[in-house]
Formats: C-alpha cells, structure tokens, sequence
C-alpha cells in the first residue's frame, strides 16, 4: 500500500494509460502531448522492475530476513522504527530495549529532554535525531488521544488509520510505512535515506525520486507476499552501506545485482588527497639517514651562532679595559698630585 500523497491519483492515471486503451472523453491532444513522457515512463518501470527482482533474488544469498515480533502492539512498531531507521537490526533491538529497561514508562521518555534521550540511545547511527523524532512522535500521540493505546487503529480501515498516524508530529515515511506493513499488514515497503541511496547506485531511484519521497512501482514489481521479505533484506544492505560506504562486500553485492553500479559507487577522492599529503612524511619515516642528515649540519651551524652570539660581548671586555687602564692612570696621576701638594704644605710648614 503506497503513502498518501497528493499527487498519487493524477500519476496512477498517467500510469493506466500505458496499458489501458484510449478513453473516448479524452482528446486525442492529450495523448500527442505525454507520449514521449508514457514511453520513457514505460521504459524506466519495466527496467526498476526487472531490477528490483533481481536485487531480490541476489539479497537472499547474503542475507536473511529478520521478522518483527509478534508480541509488540502498535506503539512498539513505531517507537522502534524510529530506534531502526538508518541502523542495523542488533543496535535498534539493543538501544529499543535499553530505553525500555532505563525509563519507567513511555510517559517518563516523553517529558525528558533529547539530550539524555539521545545519551540512552548511544549506538545509533544518528542518536539525537533518533532521540527526538521518538520522543515527538510520543508527545504527538499523547496529545491527540491522552493515551499510548493504538490498538484502535488495527480495528479501523486501513487508509484512514495511514492518514491518521500520518499527523503525528515528526513522523517519517520510513516510520509510517513499517508501522503500516508490520503493525496494520498493508503492502508499504519502508525506505529509509540509506535505501535511497542504495537504490541510487543501483540505478533504481533518481534524484527526483528522492525528493518525492517514493519509489515508483515499488509495491508492483514486489508482491504483498514478499514484501515484508524484501523489506527486511534490503535494509539490512542498506545499512551495511550506511555503516561502510567503501565496504568490498557491499560493493560485490551492488556489482551482483548491476554490474554498471561501479560507476555510482563512491570514491575515496578524500582519502587519495590526505594520503598525497603525507607522503612526504611517510618518506622522511623510511629513509631515517636523510631525516637526520639536516640535523647534523643544524647541530654544526648551531655552535657557529653561539660564537657569533658570543663575539660582542669579547669587544665589550676589551672596551672595558681601556676604560679600567684609563681610569687607573687617572687615579696614579691624582696621588702623584696630592702628594707634590703635600710636600709643598710640609715645605712650607717647616721652620728654616
């Protein structure tokens, strides 16, 4: 079952008109202006199709399905699809159980901030944003219906339990979609940002795809049957790729399923350009003779500094001697002074 969106009906009928005949109330017009779009569009579903088979198939190889408890209620499938999205299965169950277990009740994770919500959280791939879509989607809950039981929505119809759930405050498509298909047994398959760009490399889903939000054809080209199956495959690829973009793995898989992937995986321009900048260090580390050959001649050139550092203050010394002599002179001169004077006092005292 797809999501509610806008814009479904007027594409699900561009899409009938692939298969089904001309329709006498529409003008011929119509169809001279969209043909080019119905034959590109028809081309890319069958290619998405054919695709989303063979990454099914392949998927099943390396990976296997992971089912949802029986015993969680509907507040339980979402909380933990907010734990899940863009994670790996063991570090939601780890971090869903241990809020469990660190709270007393849903109402206590309500009123406490995201920070310590995100603290509790720690393992996720995004802990704080994690930490406050639950703890919105909680609030919302609560102020629409003052309770946490959704049992109600499994007993309604299922579009309007879609639209309704779809109101809570900070709810994503990903989260709306495995509480539809696991909680409420519809057909949505949930897509998370790192199924996207998983999609992405393999050439399923476009930019623009990204930006509504949906996979066209998705739910077609996977039966009801098979869609829990798939959905539980392809996020645990997903976040595999999340965690390790350049994983040989990873990239084995994406060459399994679409050998011209190789083309969309990332690079490591990044890592190139760091490893260019350190090479010189890295030579000077092999090479230890030529690391040290500069500080010998430092250490040369270092002495030549203290004696020319050295060599003024051998020109003050010599400065001062003189100065020293001078005054020595000047004092020997003073005393020869004072004693002729002397002598010329005793002289004169001296009776004849």
């Amino acid at each position: 079952m797809a999501l509610p969106n806008p814009g479904d009906g007027v594409k699900e009928q561009s899409r009938t008109l692939l298969t089904s005949p001309p329709i006498a109330n529409i003008s011929p017009s119509f169809f001279r202006k969209h043909r080019s779009q119905r034959i590109n569009t028809g081309m890319a579903t069958t290619n998405r199709a054919s695709l989303l088979t063979k990454t099914h198939k392949v998927l099943k190889k390396h990976y296997t399905p992971v089912a949802a408890p029986l015993d969680r209620n509907v507040l339980d499938h979402i909380l933990f699809a907010c734990c899940l999205e863009n994670a790996s299965y063991e570090k939601a169950e780890d971090v869903f159980a241990r809020v469990q277990e660190m709270y007393f009740d849903w109402n206590e994770v309500r009123v406490t901030t995201v920070t310590e919500l995100a603290e509790s959280m720690g393992g996720l791939p995004d802990p704080v944003c994690a930490a406050s879509i639950l703890k919105h989607v909680l609030q919302s809950i609560f102020e629409t219906y003052y309770t946490f039981d959704l049992e109600h929505l499994k007993k309604q119809n299922q579009g309007v339990s879609v639209k309704e759930m779809a109101k809570y405050r900070s709810i994503t498509p990903f989260v709306l979609s495995y509480t539809t298909q696991q909680a409420l047994g519809g057909h949505s398959i949930p897509i998370d940002a790192s199924a996207f760009n998983t999609f992405e490399v393999l050439g399923i889903a476009s930019e623009s795809d990204r930006q509504e939000l949906r996979i066209p054809g998705l739910e077609r080209a996977i039966p009801k049957t098979k869609g829990a199956e798939f959905g539980s495959l392809l996020h645990q690829l997903a976040a595999d790729f999340h965690a390790s973009p350049h994983s040989t793995r990873v990239k084995d898989i994406f060459l399994e399923i679409a050998p011209d992937a190789k083309e969309r995986l990332p690079k490591r321009a990044a890592k190139r350009k760091e490893q260019l900048a350190r090479a010189p260090s890295s030579d000077k580390a092999k090479n230890p003779a030529a690391a040290t050959a500069p500080k010998k001649s430092s250490a040369k050139k270092a002495p030549a500094k203290n004696t020319a550092a050295k060599a003024p203050p051998k020109k003050k010394t010599a400065s001062s001697s003189a100065v020293k002599k001078s005054k020595k002179t000047a004092v020997k001169k003073a005393k020869k002074v004072k004693k002729k004077s002397a002598t010329k006092r005793i002289s004169k005292s001296k009776p004849r």
